[in-house]
């Protein structure tokens, strides 16, 4: 099968669970708005954040490569070292968990958070934090195997379904919006760790599959620090950029508020993962033609999943413009207020698909830590906007102040690959190649 169905077949199918899975997310959280309040529903996003920059940095970065290493090792037959970059991945979780448990209240009381819900539900959070870590490394793990179903769907089919039956439980067996809650919390963390198990174990299993054949060499361990270490921060700023803000944006807007940027970036995140699902199709071959020195491939193999991934977004704005109105309405009459703003967000989906997945191919290229100063940028451009625009403008001066930082960040990032390692990622590189051209007749 060729790329370009390849390409199609698969990230669609992926885009289909994930969009099962994400109207479940989306009907529990319209469910806790409307059963427990909006408050609640703001609560349980700002925890929500929290878990995630915790789990995103508990692997130290190994799992943001994971991916990389997995397919090369894949390609290069050598299971030994596959075996031991993962012990040290999973290592690195089990250690952060300890490490969380120990120091966290201490944390929590040193940033005067103690009094917090999420202090409250301590335990729970960090649970759920040491399950969705682990699964970020198996599913890292699964896609560069070339095992893409098995990698993506305990995020994007079983914690959603795990989500719902520990909401189901809260609101049917207790009285109270706080012991519901709380009990949800317990449930959905504890049940996610479990999944996690699972998840692992197809790992495992998967394992045995790849070739033993590489002669033992030197240790890899610092070429997987030299990537490890920067993708941390390109992985928070990339896939967790809206947890951030969220956490940023708590100190300018009410919780009700909170509550329907939360929601509009939640339908980012949807809709920005089906962009993500053609690179990780794509990913491991990508990775292949680079580990055998074919640059040619590479270039095409990036352009063509550039030009899907554009053409995808564009798609999804529309849809998104024409359909987000009707799923904010779902949650009550006062999230219609976040249609224009989920625009907004959207637009900037499409400014990053366009200029290219630069930071994948720095580290590809030996330059990591070249994408550090885009994210500064970003961040401190996100900083900035907030200060500067959510007070006058509320939830439309948040969605502008994104809007701003990832395109900022997403040109900066396009500059530096072209300079450092003179490769255009955007998709003119693709038109440039003349493949709009029509064949000439033979």
């Amino acid at each position: 099968m060729g790329l370009h169905r390849r390409l199609a077949s698969q990230s669609t199918v992926i885009f289909a669970v994930r969009i099962f899975g994400a109207a479940l997310v989306f009907l529990v959280q319209a469910l806790l708005a409307r059963y427990w309040g909006a408050e609640v529903l703001g609560e349980y996003l700002l925890i929500v954040a929290t878990v995630n920059l915790v789990a995103v940095a508990m692997p130290l970065g190994f799992h943001t490569v994971g991916t990389y290493f997995s397919a090369e090792y894949r390609a290069r037959g050598d299971r030994r070292r596959l075996k031991i970059f993962l012990f040290n991945a999973y290592g690195h979780v089990l250690g952060a968990m300890a490490v969380l448990l120990i120091f966290g209240h201490y944390v929590l009381d040193w940033v005067g958070a103690g009094n917090t819900t999420l202090a409250a539900h301590f335990v729970p959070a960090s649970l759920l934090a040491f399950g969705t870590a682990t699964i970020f490394v198996n599913g890292a793990a699964l896609v560069g195997l070339k095992r893409p179903y098995a990698g993506f769907f305990a995020d994007t089919m079983f914690r959603p379904l795990t989500l719902i039956a520990a909401f189901l439980i809260g609101a049917t067996f207790f009285a109270t919006p706080d012991e519901g809650f709380s009990a949800m919390l317990w449930v959905v963390s504890v049940g996610y760790c479990c999944v996690a198990l699972v998840h692992f174990g197809f790992v495992m299993f998967t394992l045995p599959r790849v070739g033993d054949t590489a002669e033992p060499g030197p240790s890899h361990r610092p070429r997987w620090w030299r990537f490890a270490m920067p993708w941390v921060l390109v992985s928070l700023a990339t896939d967790f950029f809206f947890d951030i803000d969220l956490l940023l944006l708590s100190s300018h807007l009410s919780r009700e508020e909170l509550a329907v940027f939360g929601v509009c970036t939640r339908i980012f995140s949807l809709v920005s993962f089906g962009v993500a699902a053609v690179y990780a199709v794509t990913l491991p071959d990508i990775f292949e033609s680079e580990a055998n020195a074919d640059r040619s491939g590479f270039n095409r193999k990036l352009g063509d999943a550039n030009l899907v991934a554009s053409g995808l977004a564009v798609l999804l704005l529309v849809l998104t413009a024409i359909g987000g109105p009707l799923a904010l309405t779902i949650f009550g009459p006062t999230f219609v207020n976040g249609s224009l703003p989920l625009v907004v967000l959207c637009l900037a989906l499409v400014v990053r698909s366009a200029m290219g997945p630069a930071s994948l191919v720095l580290s590809i290229h030996d330059r990591p830590y070249a994408s550090l100063p885009a994210i500064v940028l970003a961040l401190g451009s996100l900083l900035l906007g907030n200060y500067l625009l959510v007070p006058p403008f509320g939830l439309m001066g948040a969605a502008v102040a994104a809007l701003i930082s990832i395109t900022l960040w997403s040109v900066a990032l396009w500059a530096v690959a072209l300079k450092t390692a003179h490769i255009d990622v955007s998709i003119m590189q693709w038109f440039r190649r003349g493949e709009v051209v029509a064949k000439p007749a033979e």
